[in-house]
């Protein structure tokens, strides 16, 4: 529906503007990186085969494996921002409940929940590897069982699992308060008569349909961004082979339209990523490290960062990794991300979206009115000598060429240009659709009010009441503006406010207010211009 809507804005927008013209009378795949030793891999350490004091069971030998966890164990982790559940299946994350987002615009609704801790089959940032014998989903031991962090206080929780073959591997995740950022770091020991060659790989697990159906959705799939530029990809771009990329990944994860949990390489930390359909039915990102060989008494440690939040362009550009290139905004988004920041900025001082909407309107009205003056000027202009045009489409109805060579004198003389009424209009075509991202995709508007019955600017209005004014504004700008089509072109260009209309009728009432906003000022614009070229 979105795709279909936002091609009609263009069509309509293209036709409207072009219409006088059209009929006036003068018509990489790269291969995997070598093994590196221990002391040579980007971001390891080598240490000694005694582990730190933190890790409190005793190195084993390799004939012999401590006990796991039989049944899971899930660990809850609260901070100010979200409460977490670990589970020691794997050490993944089951859920991060958003204490600052709720799943309808209802103080009585459920607080946003990214990941799924009621499907056994879902577990995000599982850890396995490959070249040695971690297996998937692995249970690993850990103490605690639940964790609070105080304001400015940061906290460690850390799994580890023992092998019979004689390796060691922990995990420790590290949260702090106010930030939606978790630092990971693995570390695996060789306690074994042996080198260990292989790769850690984190695995994210994601529905591939959610079950909960809802237009933030809409958009929901795979991103990376890789090679300087943002991947995306669907479950059905990889139903039936999966995906590799090996260049330059800076970030992997899963997003919807406002939020987002991924994980970003520390210093080169991520060599590879493979999307793929699990024989779950799953959406599964493999994030895997550089190849590491980890010599007998060694060990290797291997960091990274996760990012399960909400897509506010603040805070993923504070993460770092270009992650805020997360935040799709299609073709323009060199002209979408200022507007946005213009948005949050004035909202600073208004503390009302809404109200930023109309200021960011008025300044794009304004710092486009010489272009759309013209624009108008030429149009009323050519509405002037439409008699003449008449004469002379007469007088040479079997001489076009001497037609065409009279019309451009008559444009000369009355210092008119059939095409000034299009370009300066084509020129803000990008802007708007660049504003269509932006309020569409932002979620700043996401349950935020402007008055009285527009209670969620990201929503359609409940009782149409904006699209219909919008509409009629819109019917008022059309017979205001000047025209060079015959009386029936005239009357089928006014059902585009009808089309319009009903279009805007499931349109987020932001961006109806700012197509009404915008509107009434270019009545006002109009009115403005008919009487400078009247006097």
């Amino acid at each position: 529906m979105e795709k279909r809507a936002f091609i009609a804005v263009g069509l309509s927008i293209a036709v409207f503007y072009l219409f006088s013209m059209l009929f006036g009378p003068d018509k990489q795949t790269v291969a995997p990186p070598a093994p590196q030793s221990a002391s040579s891999v980007t971001n390891s350490s080598v240490v000694p085969s005694q582990p730190p004091p933190v890790f409190q069971t005793p190195v084993p030998d390799s004939s012999k494996s401590l006990p796991t966890n039989v049944v899971q164990k899930v660990i809850t982790v609260e901070t100010d921002l979200y409460t977490a559940r670990i589970s020691s299946r794997g050490a993944s994350l089951k859920s991060l409940t958003l204490k600052k987002y709720r799943e309808e615009n209802s103080p009585e609704s459920k607080n946003v929940t990214l990941g799924n801790d009621s499907d056994p089959n879902i577990y995000s940032f599982s850890t396995r590897a490959s070249g040695f014998n971690l297996p998937d989903n692995t249970d690993f031991m850990v103490d605690a069982n639940s964790i609070t962090i105080e304001n400015g206080g940061t906290r460690q929780l850390t799994f580890n699992y023992i092998s019979g073959q004689g390796y060691t591997v922990r995990k420790i995740y590290t949260f702090s308060a106010g930030a939606y950022g978790i630092k990971l770091e693995t570390q695996v020991f060789n306690n074994s008569a042996a080198p260990i060659v292989g790769a850690i790989q984190h695995v994210m697990t994601y529905p591939a349909e959610p079950k909960v159906k809802d237009n933030r959705f809409d958009t929901a799939g795979a991103y990376l961004f890789s090679d300087n530029s943002l991947q995306t990809n669907k479950i059905n771009d990889v139903s039936s082979a999966s995906k590799r990329y090996e260049k330059s990944i800076q970030w992997s994860g899963f997003a919807d339209k406002y939020f987002l949990n991924a994980i970003l390489a520390e210093n080169n930390s991520i060599a590879s990523v493979e999307l793929k359909k699990n024989s779950a039915g799953f959406f599964e990102s493999i994030v895997s490290s550089p190849q590491l060989t980890i010599n007998p008494g060694q060990s290797v440690t291997t960091s990274s960062r996760l990012f399960v939040g909400p897509k506010d362009l603040d805070i993923l550009k504070a993460q770092g990794n270009s992650l805020e290139q997360s935040l799709d905004l299609g073709w323009f988004t060199v002209i979408a991300k200022p507007l946005l920041y213009s948005l949050k900025f004035f909202y600073g001082y208004v503390g009302n979206y809404g109200v930023a909407i109309i200021i960011i309107t008025i300044i794009l009205k304004a710092f486009f009115f010489p272009l759309t003056h013209k624009s108008y000027k030429s149009m009323k202009g050519m509405q002037k000598i439409q008699p003449e045009m008449g004469k002379l489409r007469e007088k040479y109805k079997d001489d076009r060429d001497s037609m065409n060579k009279a019309v451009m004198e008559l444009y000369r003389e009355h210092k008119v240009n059939p095409m000034g009424g299009c370009l300066p209009m084509v020129v803000q075509i990008p802007v708007f659709f660049a504003l269509y991202k932006s309020l569409m995709f932002s979620i700043e508007l996401r349950h935020a009010p402007f008055f009285l019955w527009v209670t969620d600017l990201a929503d359609k209005d409940p009782y149409y009441v904006t699209p219909v004014i919008m509409g009629i504004t819109m019917f008022v700008q059309q017979k205001m503006t000047p025209s060079q089509m015959d009386p029936m072109q005239q009357k089928m260009m006014l059902a585009l406010p009808v089309v319009f209309t009903f279009m805007f009728l499931s349109f987020p009432s932001g961006l109806v207010l700012y197509w009404l906003v915008n509107n009434v000022l270019t009545i006002g614009q109009q009115m403005y211009i008919n009487k400078l070229v009247k006097d």
